[in-house]
């Protein structure tokens, strides 16, 4: 069972001061904490750090937790170019890196990005999946790639990872197609359902397109992406996301649990609603932390800290809930 932290690497979480250049003591005092791994996300929404930039500092300013993206949008580069990318990051960090993809959103949260990225809206899937088969061609040695959509002839020697074959790389998405696809061609699966009951749907089919594709059990690691807040009441802590769901995604907290995993309330409430998780599948907890600014991110994180031990454990049959 692994507990990582989303580091709070956009605008809208640093408050005043210096708050970029204190984000890899950020990352040390969570590391000393216990957490497993550090993700960063990966947006045109606001302001904020690029994703493999702040991997790339972490590399050599942390010594044990697994480095990921929590999810990067490869069409926002090239592909040849984010291969090389990855592959620094890999070799920097001793193989520490866990790469989640995805595809962007309908709407503010995505398509714009495309134009911005002078890349196709249309059958952006077959090109994430593309890009991800080239990756691995690149880490593997290949001189060439033909698909659908990429095609490189007489490709120079690529950087090569750490690891062989390169690093992990999951989906994010939780839609029919995406269950699919994550079963038949990635190593793991990062959705934020809302519900722990579509995340343990959604890991039977992950795993029902694994067994299909032929590929061994555990194949595909499963893992959740949600915003946590520990707070003195489930009251005081919606109050604050309240706040900090404007901030983030200029929507009411209340539209925001529809689409996203949000758990918030006492330490006892925020572990009963991880476990749920826990109980449904979830094996790596890749937790937001619910504040608007630095100093407040650093009291979730230390707060979040103290529930790690009771949600590590999952050898046995947790208590029974209602």
């Amino acid at each position: 069972m692994d507990i990582g932290v989303l580091l709070p690497t956009g605008k809208a979480q640093w408050g005043a001061g210096d708050g970029p250049r204190e984000l890899p003591a950020f990352a040390a005092r969570a590391e000393q904490l216990g957490f497993s791994s550090l993700f960063v996300n990966d947006s045109l929404i606001s302001p904020r750090i690029e994703a493999l930039t702040m991997l790339a500092a972490l590399a050599p300013t942390t010594e044990r937790v697994t480095l990921g993206t929590g999810a990067l949008l490869p069409f926002l580069r090239r592909p040849v170019q984010a291969a090389q990318s990855l592959a620094s990051i890999d070799l920097l960090s001793g193989g520490r890196l866990v790469v989640a993809v995805g595809a962007g959103f309908p709407g503010r949260f995505g398509k714009p990005f495309y134009t911005v990225s002078e890349v196709p809206w249309e059958r952006r899937f077959t090109r994430l999946d593309e890009t991800v088969q080239l990756w691995r061609a690149l880490w593997s040695g290949a001189s060439s790639f033909h698909g659908e959509l990429l095609a490189f002839d007489d490709l120079p020697p690529a950087t090569l990872p750490f690891r062989q074959g390169g690093p992990p790389i999951w989906l994010g998405g939780a839609t029919p197609a995406a269950l699919a696809r994550t079963g038949r061609l990635y190593d793991g699966w990062l959705p934020y359902p809302p519900q722990p009951v579509d995340y343990a749907s959604g890991l039977t089919a992950v795993r029902k397109a694994a067994a299909e594709a032929g590929r061994p059990d555990g194949a595909v690691t499963p893992a959740l992406f949600v915003s946590v807040r520990v707070d003195r009441s489930a009251e005081a802590g919606r109050r604050s996301l309240g706040d900090w769901a404007l901030a983030n995604y200029g929507m009411p907290l209340a539209e925001l649990e529809k689409i996203q995993a949000v758990v918030t309330g006492t330490p006892e409430e925020v572990t009963e609603g991880l476990a749920r998780y826990i109980d449904a599948g979830a094996r790596h907890l890749v937790v937001r932390l619910g504040a608007l600014d630095l100093r407040g991110q650093r009291e979730q994180l230390e707060r979040v800290a103290a529930l790690i031990p009771g949600l590590t454990d999952v050898r046995g049959p947790r208590r029974s809930r209602p």
